[in-house]
């Protein structure tokens, strides 16, 4: 019998319900943090032979942890709810392997800070969750949940698929690219990749250093709002509310690339938007802003080809074919002049978007170039990332659309750098009125 939660005439499985719900189920008494984890646990034995979403998962330990928090009476901004992490994020009790053999059976010592917060405020991490080889383009073996036919996207693609099969309600996965934009997309749940440099990256594996952060995957901007808060280590705010924030459709310079259904949905979420009592407009980017794909793959790959240095010089039979030819082959050529420009443009890029938003709350602009695909392929479609990647803004995928295939397909919402509270109640806003 799967134990439920209720509240007024909502009934829910445990592991159907939001990280704020599961903190409210306990904090009422209605749920315990034992049994909230096993129901997860029980989600994971019955999908996990077709998701693989997980790298490695520990129920004794969970249940455990979830015991001693039942037992304690402590409480926190997070108490009982379980949460998964990339696999390239450490952890004291569970291994790190960056999803390659190089660094099978790979065990830290202790948790990156992240993780550290994490239970800290009461969380209870349930495993690791897939990776990319190197959070880069080769895939691992997850699936999209809602067609196992499909990818989840990378390179949080396993972090993304457990939040959106109902295994967790929150895990946490990085961007360096897209990858927890496009995975959020795909698999239709919340995903936020905050303004850079807010949330310290201390013990996970840096891919490009000038553009690494944090992600959340969840399903609900109330939850990305709470663990954002726990990640930072502060006290927890509640979503602000806003009356009528001003939104600008964005197409960017790449637009023609973008599916015909997407083009429509979100120029259609802009009348309704606007239909919904919005301010809505356009804002069109410079031409220079053209130039920030290349820019972003110059940083990355620059960086990359560095950062792996030691596993090039003795493991390089052991990287895969889609890394050795794609961005380390990039990074091999690129020259440090064109690294030095790369960065200057996206620094001047950087304060030309302030100025270019003024009063504009958020951007409205695709999060994918259209459904998931059939198929493994981590990265699909146009480059739609790098730019706002590049630019170091805080963005949000929300889930309110599906293409003609029944597949997800997010919208994404930019705020200005340090805007994040803003951009969440102006995507709580759209998702209410787009859903």
């Amino acid at each position: 019998m799967v134990p439920f939660a209720s509240r007024g005439h909502v009934i829910k499985p445990l592991n159907e319900l939001t990280a704020t719900e599961i903190v409210a189920a306990i904090g009422e008494r209605r749920a315990t943090c034992e049994a909230v984890v096993r129901v997860c646990l029980d989600r994971v034995d019955s999908r996990e032979h077709e998701v693989h979403a997980w790298a490695h998962i520990d129920p004794k330990t969970a249940i455990a942890a979830a015991r001693a928090l039942d037992s304690s009476g402590k409480r926190g901004p997070l108490a009982g709810v379980p949460f998964g992490v990339k696999d390239i994020i450490d952890t004291f009790d569970m291994p790190t392997e960056w999803g390659t053999p190089i660094h099978k059976g790979r065990q830290p010592k202790r948790d990156a800070a992240c993780v550290a917060l994490s239970r800290k405020a009461g969380g209870l991490l349930l495993g690791k969750t897939v990776t990319t080889e190197f959070a880069n383009l080769h895939p691992g073996p997850t699936r999209n949940p809602h067609d196992l036919t499909r990818t989840p996207a990378g390179s949080s693609s396993g972090s993304a698929a457990a939040v959106a099969d109902f295994m967790v309600p929150i895990a946490i996965g990085t961007q360096t690219t897209g990858s927890t934009i496009r995975p959020a997309s795909f698999c239709g749940v919340f995903g936020y990749r905050p303004t850079y440099g807010d949330h310290r990256m201390h013990g996970i594996m840096e891919a490009s250093g000038s553009l690494d952060t944090l992600g959340i995957l969840a399903r609900s901007i109330a939850d990305i709002t709470l663990y954002r808060d726990v990640l930072l280590g502060i006290p927890p705010e509640p979503l602000a509310k806003i009356e009528r924030p001003h939104f600008a459709l964005c197409r960017s310079h790449i637009w023609d690339q973008i599916e015909p259904i997407t083009q429509t949905l979100i120029e259609d979420a802009a009348f309704r938007l606007a239909r919904a009592g919005a301010r809505v407009t356009e804002l069109t980017l410079p031409a220079e802003f053209e130039l920030l794909n290349d820019a972003h793959r110059s940083i990355s790959s620059f960086e990359f080809a560095r950062t792996f240095t030691w596993e090039i010089e003795n493991h390089w039979n052991e990287i895969s074919e889609t890394l050795r030819g794609g961005r380390l082959q990039d990074g091999f050529t690129g020259n440090f002049a064109r690294y030095i420009e790369a960065k200057q443009l996206a620094d001047e890029c950087r304060r030309r978007l302030d100025a270019l938003m003024g009063g504009i709350d958020v951007l409205l602009t695709p999060a994918a170039f259209g459904e998931a695909p059939v198929g493994t392929p981590a990265f699909a479609g146009v480059p739609l990332y790098q730019v706002w990647t590049a630019l170091h803004v805080p963005a949000v995928s929300i889930p309110v659309f599906r293409g003609t295939a029944g597949m997800p397909i997010g919208a994404q919402l930019i705020a200005k750098r340090h805007d994040d509270r803003k951009l969440f109640a102006c995507a709580q806003w759209a998702y209410e009125k787009l859903t």
